[in-house]
C-alpha cells in the first residue's frame, strides 16, 4: 500500500463527472496497422515496467486517511486497451471528432486509472493509439508512462509474441485492522515529515538571501500582473463535454524566430498563442486597452536524474498573455520580460511552499478544499498552458513509425480553454481543449488559426528582442534597469536550468522519450 503525496490527492479530489482530470495524447503511426493481438501481447509485455498502471486507488469514508494505491487484483489489459475505428472517410476532422469524445470521457475510478484506445480506419492506411492517464498518477516529468515503455529507437523491434510476459501477482490489499492503524500512524507523521522537509523546499529553491529577497520582489511583482484586466469571457461554467483540435508549427520557423529576436523557445510559443487568443477575443468584440489572458503554466521541479518515485513534482506560475498589444514584436518583448522576471525572481517555489502547507491538513479538509478551489468562480486564472519539448529522431511502434502526436490537457471548473504543446521530429503541436457548450467550433478554429497566423507574424521579425530593445514601461521596468546583463543572463541560464519551464499536463510521453534516449532536459 502506497499513500498519495498531496499534490497527487489534490488531483484526484478535485475531478468529479463533469471535471476529467486526465491528460493525454493522440500518437498516428504510418500504416499497415498492426493486429489487435499483436498489440494486446506488446501492452502486457511492458506492464511490468510501470507497476502504476495495474493499481487502483482506494479511499475511506470521510476521506480522514489519504488516498493510496493498491494492486488491482482483478486487473484486466482487454478493459483498458480498446479498438475502435475513425468514420469514413478517416480525414482529421473525424480524427478530432472521435478523439475529442474519448477525451471527455471521464476514466473509471474503481480501475487502474488509464485507457489506451487503438483506433484504426484513418486515411492512407494510417492507425492510432489514444492515451489517456489520470493527473494524479504522474506530473510529465517523474514516474514512467505505459506509452513511452512501448516505443522503440529502431523499427527493428522484435516481435511481442516473442517476449514473455513476467509472471504477475497481484499482493492482497490491507486488511480493516491495518488500514486504520497505518492511517493513523500516517495522520501522526506526515505533517512532521511535511514540516521536516519545509526548509529543504526553501533551501533548494532559494538557497541565499539574495535570491530570497529576489522572490519577496517578485510577489510585489504578480500582485501588480493578477491586478490587470483579464478576458472574463474565458471563465464560467462548463459542460462535461469536450471540443478538441490542433494547429503545428514548424520547429525552424521558431528557432529562427528565437535567434532573430534573442528570447527563448517558450517565449516564442507563448507569443504565438497570445495571437491565437487576441484573435478570438476581438472577434468577439471583448478586445479593450490593457487587457491580458491569465495563463497557469505549470513548472517541472524535478532535476534531470530525478524519476522516483512515480509521483508529481510540479509548481505552476501565473502568465500574463498580453493580448491587448497589437504589434507582434511588442507582444513578444512583453512575455519575454514576463518570464525572465517569474524565473528570475522564482515565483514557483511560493506554489510549490504552499502545496507543501496543504499536507499539513487533515486528507478530510484537503478534499474539501481542493474541491471548493477548483469549483468558485474566479477571475484570476483565463486559461492553462503547458509546453514540453520532444525528441527530434523518429521513434517506432511495432516496427511502425510515428509520424504526429499531438497533446491533450484537461481544463478545471470555471477555465473553459487549455492549451498543451509536444515537439516531434520537426515541427511543434498545439492540442487545444475546450468546453463544448461553452466555445463554439468556430471560435476554436479561430484560435488555432490565430496561433498559426502569430507564428506567421513572429517570422517576419527582424533585430533583436529583450534586452536589445527599449525596456518596456510599467512596474517591471524599474527593477530591469541598471541591472547587469551579463550577471542577469548567467542567473536566467541558472534558473532554467534548475527550473525549466515545460508543462506537466499530456506531457508524458515525451518526458519519458527523452529520458529513453538520455537526453532529459
Amino acid at each position: 500500500m502506497e499513500r498519495m503525496s498531496t499534490l497527487d490527492a489534490g488531483f484526484f479530489f478535485v475531478e468529479h463527472p463533469g471535471v476529467p482530470m486526465h491528460i493525454g495524447s493522440l500518437a498516428v503511426f504510418e500504416g499497415p496497422a498492426p493486429s489487435y493481438s499483436d498489440l494486446s501481447a506488446l501492452f502486457a509485455a511492458k506492464l511490468p515496467k510501470v507497476r502504476r498502471y495495474r493499481q487502483v486507488v482506494r479511499t475511506v469514508p470521510l476521506q480522514v486517511f489519504r488516498p493510496f494505491w493498491v494492486d488491482d487484483e482483478q486487473f484486466e489489459l482487454s478493459y483498458h486497451l480498446r479498438h475502435a475505428a475513425v468514420p469514413p472517410p478517416g480525414k482529421p476532422a473525424q480524427l478530432r471528432e472521435l478523439a475529442g469524445r474519448v477525451f471527455a470521457q471521464r476514466l473509471d475510478r474503481d480501475r487502474p486509472l488509464w485507457e489506451a484506445w487503438f483506433i484504426e480506419g484513418i486515411s492512407r492506411g494510417r492507425w492510432a493509439i489514444i492515451s489517456k492517464v489520470h493527473h494524479s498518477m504522474v506530473d510529465g516529468v517523474g514516474g514512467s508512462d505505459l506509452l513511452a515503455e512501448l516505443f522503440d529507437l529502431t523499427p527493428e523491434a522484435a516481435s511481442p509474441r516473442r517476449v514473455e510476459p513476467e509472471p504477475w501477482e497481484p499482493a492482497a490489499g490491507p486488511s480493516a485492522a491495518e488500514l486504520v492503524l497505518g492511517g493513523a500512524v500516517d495522520t501522526i507523521t506526515w505533517p512532521a515529515r511535511q514540516i521536516a522537509e519545509l526548509p529543504g523546499i526553501i533551501a533548494r529553491r532559494l538557497p541565499s538571501a539574495a535570491e530570497l529577497a529576489s522572490f519577496g520582489r517578485g510577489l510585489t511583482g504578480s500582485a501588480r500582473r493578477l491586478a490587470e484586466p483579464s478576458a472574463s469571457s474565458l471563465n464560467g461554467p462548463i459542460s462535461p463535454n469536450r471540443r478538441w483540435t490542433w494547429t503545428t508549427a514548424k520547429l525552424d520557423d521558431v528557432r529562427r524566430i528565437r535567434q532573430a529576436t534573442d528570447v527563448t523557445v517558450n517565449d516564442v510559443l507563448l507569443a504565438a498563442i497570445t495571437s491565437g487568443f487576441r484573435d478570438l477575443l476581438s472577434a468577439r468584440g471583448e478586445l479593450t486597452d490593457d487587457l491580458v489572458v491569465r495563463s497557469l503554466v505549470p513548472v517541472s521541479l524535478r532535476g534531470p536524474d530525478e524519476d522516483q518515485p512515480v509521483s508529481n513534482r510540479i509548481s505552476a506560475i501565473l502568465v500574463n498573455l498580453p493580448v491587448s498589444e497589437p504589434d507582434p514584436k511588442r507582444r513578444l518583448e512583453a512575455l519575454h520580460y514576463s518570464m525572465d522576471d517569474l524565473k528570475r525572481t522564482k515565483q514557483a517555489a511560493g506554489a510549490e511552499f504552499l502545496t507543501g502547507l496543504l499536507g499539513f491538513a487533515a486528507p478530510s479538509l484537503l478534499a474539501l478544499g481542493s474541491r471548493a478551489a477548483f469549483r468558485i468562480p474566479q477571475p484570476l486564472v483565463q486559461t492553462v498552458t503547458t509546453n514540453v519539448p520532444g525528441p527530434r529522431f523518429p521513434l517506432y511502434l511495432l516496427g511502425r513509425t510515428l509520424t504526429e502526436l499531438y497533446p491533450y490537457v484537461p481544463i478545471g471548473d470555471n477555465l473553459r480553454i487549455g492549451v498543451a504543446i509536444f515537439s516531434y521530429l520537426d515541427r511543434f503541436t498545439f492540442g487545444i481543449t475546450a468546453d463544448y457548450r461553452a466555445v463554439p467550433q468556430a471560435d476554436l478554429d479561430l484560435l488555432a488559426h490565430g496561433i498559426k497566423r502569430g507564428i506567421a507574424g513572429l517570422k517576419a521579425l527582424r533585430g533583436g528582442c529583450g534586452y536589445l530593445l527599449p525596456r518596456p514601461a510599467g512596474a517591471d521596468a524599474g527593477r530591469l534597469l541598471g541591472d547587469d546583463v551579463g550577471a542577469r543572463l548567467g542567473v536566467l541560464a541558472a534558473d532554467l536550468m534548475r527550473m525549466d519551464v515545460i508543462g506537466n499536463a499530456g506531457a508524458i510521453e515525451y518526458a519519458n522519450l527523452i529520458k529513453l534516449a538520455g537526453l532529459a532536459q
